[in-house]
């Protein structure tokens, strides 16, 4: 798809559709004065603290009006308004532009701007029909696209849900977890039904990321909460156990051949795995103290690739020799990389900190580095998927898009 804007975006979330007011409370800021301020602080707010504007590096107006026309429909005046005072008040400020690597591999980036405006699409897997599923987690909502077709549809969900992750289980229903409001939810495509599972602790209030094992057992983790869960579909049984580390903050999820799970910690230098009988969890420190790992993605011999966020490199991790290395990103230590997936011993990732988001592929054998801007210029990709086909399935929350990167395969032209 074409972009509107061939220049570098930075990404802030801005003015939801509909209110979350829980959600508002936190991070609110005093703007400066200035004509268009109403506007900004009554429509923005609703959604979102005003932190998340103050916070971010900037834009010129034009840039503003394609982030919040993703947002929410507003009237022409309120619009200009708004980003006058926006550019005015939170210009661009340089210095995160991204360092572009260029290479002989050739992909093919494809987005779809979801219904609903602000709801925050995130973490999509696409399905062996071909089938996009997505989460709303503003909007509350599951989210269907039809690749071929663009025909989309939207499941809502309970008001208070916020669901984060998204995950399909081998019969082929779709799974979410309730962020907002406690819960591991079940969608049923064929009849739309949605049945929902509690978390059986009071302090377990905010499922993250979750993942089947070969078994058709669900693992997930509770960021927050500082647990980690594991869900029996055939009887609802639920158990919730804590992390050995305080404020380990859970959060990317994988299980490997052999059916362990294994966790990201976001809040330590560590990574865990999870016995799936016991539920015991087992800790791996990484070399650097400074190490923070949101997701990691398996290659084969179930070797272990990581972004490490808070450096801005990503790592490899052999559980059986215990042999660790890591390599920088290319964007330097503030390119924050986040989404990871592995496809073919290749290992995929985005720097979210840069201005537009990239799309880095990097070759283990060769140590060698490709990059891409991200069409759609505006991040942030949280989670990537592969496809069935081998492909990448992406998001950008801020901006409601949804998308596939198609690598063309050797020799293919496709």
């Amino acid at each position: 798809m074409s972009n509107p804007l061939r220049y570098p975006l930075l990404a802030v979330l801005v003015c939801a559709a509909f209110p979350v007011a829980a959600h508002a409370q936190r991070g609110q800021v005093n703007l400066p004065e200035g004509p268009g301020r109403e506007v900004v602080q009554a429509r923005c707010s609703a959604c979102h603290g005003l932190n998340m504007i103050t916070g971010a590096a900037g834009y010129n107006q034009e840039r503003w009006r394609y982030l919040i026309e993703s947002m929410v429909a507003l009237p022409d005046d309120q619009m200009t308004a708004a980003t006058q005072y926006l550019a005015t008040h939170f210009p661009e400020k340089p210095g995160r532009q991204p360092k572009l690597i260029p290479g002989d591999v050739k992909v093919t980036f494809k987005e779809w701007k979801v219904p609903t405006l602000g709801q925050r699409s995130r973490d999509p897997i696409q399905m062996k029909d071909g089938t996009i599923w997505w989460t709303g987690m503003y909007g509350s909502l599951i989210g269907r696209l039809n690749p071929e077709t663009g025909e989309m549809k939207e499941f809502p969900l309970a008001k208070d849900a916020r669901p984060h992750g998204i995950t399909a289980d081998p019969a082929g229903n779709i799974w979410y977890t309730g962020n907002g409001n406690g819960t591991v939810g079940k969608l049923n495509p064929a009849t739309g039904e949605i049945t929902t599972y509690q978390m059986p602790l009071a302090g377990a209030r905010d499922p993250h990321t979750a993942i089947f094992d070969q078994k058709g057992t669900m693992f997930f983790t509770l960021q927050q909460s500082n647990m980690l869960g594991r869900l029996i579909p055939g009887t609802g049984e639920v158990t919730l156990v804590t992390v050995p580390t305080e404020r380990a903050l859970p959060y990317g999820i994988k299980v490997d051949s052999k059916g362990t799970p294994w966790v990201a910690y976001n809040g330590s230098n560590k990574i865990a795995s999870i016995n799936p009988v016991t539920l015991e969890v087992r800790e791996y420190p990484m070399p650097n103290p400074a190490t923070r790992i949101r997701r990691l993605a398996l290659g084969s011999e179930d070797v272990i690739y990581y972004v490490d966020s808070a450096r801005g490199y990503i790592g490899r991790f052999n559980p059986r020799t215990g042999e660790q290395k890591d390599w920088p990103s290319p964007s330097g230590p503030t390119s924050h990389p986040y989404a990871i997936a592995v496809v073919n011993d290749i290992v995929w990732y985005n720097e979210s900190g840069m201005r537009p988001d990239t799309l880095v592929r990097f070759d283990p054998k060769t140590e060698k580095f490709q990059s891409w801007a991200i069409p759609s210029g505006v991040g942030i990709i949280r989670h990537m998927t592969v496809s069935p086909e081998g492909n990448l399935v992406f998001h950008q929350s801020s901006i409601n898009r949804v998308g596939l990167v198609i690598i063309e395969k050797p020799g293919t032209g496709n």
